[in-house]
C-alpha cells in the first residue's frame, strides 16, 4: 500500500490498495482506519481535496465499513 502525508488539520496519512480497494487513512490525534469498498475515485478525490477532513467526513465516514488497524 502507497501511503501519502497530506496537509490536513485531522488527518496525517492516507492510502490506497488497488487490489483490495481499501483506503487506510492515518489521524493526527491518533488511530489507523482502514475503509472497505473504497473506489479509487474516492481516494484520488480525498486526495486533490480543499479539504481532506470535510471531503472525508461527507465521502466515505460512515459509508464504508471500517476498523481500527492501530
Amino acid at each position: 500500500m502507497e501511503r501519502v502525508a497530506v496537509r490536513s488539520r485531522d488527518i496525517a496519512i492516507v492510502g490506497y490498495d488497488t487490489e483490495t480497494s481499501t483506503l487506510e487513512v492515518a489521524f493526527r490525534i491518533g488511530g489507523v482506519y482502514e475503509y472497505s469498498g473504497v473506489p479509487e475515485e474516492v481516494y484520488r478525490g480525498l486526495l486533490q481535496a480543499p479539504s481532506q477532513g470535510v471531503y472525508f467526513d461527507r465521502r466515505v465516514k460512515h459509508r464504508y465499513p471500517y476498523r481500527k488497524v492501530h
